[in-house]
C-alpha cells in the first residue's frame, strides 16, 4: 500500500514557515529542494508515522503548519544531520524539526526526554540520571583506585576531577557512573597510554543534553553554560564531548 497523499487545501498563511525564514539563512533554503529523495534514503526515521524528511520538508514549504507541528515523527528524528550531509543543496531539515518540536506544549513532549532534561537541571552535574557532583567524584575515585590495585600496567592510572590547568576537559555519559561504572575505564586507559593531560569537572560532567532534544532553548543553554563554565574555571584548553 502506498503512502497517503499530502492533502493541500486553500492557500493559507504559515506562522511556522515565517519563523523558519526569520531564523535560517535564505529562509531555510526550502525552495532549493530538488525532491531527489537523498535525505529520505539515508534517514533512520524514514517510514515512521508515515513520514520522511523529504515529505516533512515539502509540507513545511506548502505551509501545512498543523500537520508538521503535531506529527509525532519529529520526535523520531535523532538530529543526526545525515540528511544535511547527503543533500546536494544542504537544506537544514533538522533545524525545521527542532522548530516543530518547539511548537509542542512542553508538558506534552515525550516524557522520557522531558524527564531527563528536568533531571539534568536539578543539580550542577548536568546529569540526566540525577547524580550529584559529590556522587560522581566518589564513583570516579573509587573505580580508578580499583584499576590501580587490580590491573597490572595501570598502577599509575589517574582519573582526575577538577584538575586545575588540565589541557582537556572531558564529559561523560551520565548513565555509566550510575549503572555501569566499569564502562568508563577503557577511555581512561587510552588517555593514560597517550599521556593526555585531562580532567573531568565535578560540575557539568553530564555529556548528553536532553534539553537540546526537547527543543527547550533556555534549559539547553543552562546545561551547556554550566559545563563550559566549569571548563573555563579549570583553565582547560579543549572540550572533549564524548556524546
Amino acid at each position: 500500500m502506498g503512502e497517503a497523499a499530502i492533502q493541500i487545501g486553500p492557500e493559507r498563511p504559515s506562522a511556522f514557515l515565517d519563523r523558519v525564514k526569520e531564523m535560517l539563512p535564505e529562509g531555510g533554503n526550502l525552495d532549493l529542494c530538488l525532491t531527489c529523495g537523498a535525505c529520505a534514503s539515508g534517514c533512520p526515521a524514514t517510514g515512521l508515522h508515515g513520514m520522511d524528511p523529504r515529505k516533512f520538508l515539502r509540507m513545511a514549504a506548502l505551509g501545512l503548519d498543523e500537520e508538521i507541528t503535531t506529527t509525532p515523527w519529529v520526535w523520531m528524528c535523532s538530529m543526526c544531520q545525515r540528511c544535511v550531509y547527503v543533500c546536494p543543496m544542504k537544506i537544514d531539515i533538522p533545524a525545521l524539526v527542532y522548530q516543530a518540536r518547539a511548537a509542542w506544549p512542553r508538558e506534552e513532549r515525550p516524557k522520557g526526554i522531558l524527564g531527563s532534561c528536568d533531571m539534568a537541571l536539578r543539580n550542577e552535574s548536568g546529569s540526566a540520571m540525577g547524580a550529584s557532583p559529590e556522587d560522581f567524584t566518589f564513583v570516579v575515585e573509587d573505580v580508578a583506585e580499583e584499576v590501580r590495585e587490580n590491573q597490572p600496567g595501570f598502577e599509575d592510572l589517574q582519573a582526575p576531577v577538577d584538575k586545575q590547568g588540565a589541557y582537556f576537559f572531558l564529559n561523560q555519559n551520565s548513565r555509566e557512573p550510575v549503572t555501569e561504572p566499569d564502562e568508563m575505564i577503557p577511555l581512561w586507559k587510552i588517555l593514560h597510554h597517550v599521556g593526555a593531560d585531562w580532567t573531568y569537572g565535578s560540575k557539568g560532567w553530564g555529556g548528553e543534553n536532553y534539553c537540546m532534544f526537547l527543543a527547550d532553548d533556555e534549559s539547553w543553554k543552562h546545561v551547556v553554560a554550566t559545563s563550559i563554565g566549569q571548563a573555563h574555571a579549570l583553565g582547560c584548553k579543549v572540550y572533549l564531548n564524548t556524546e
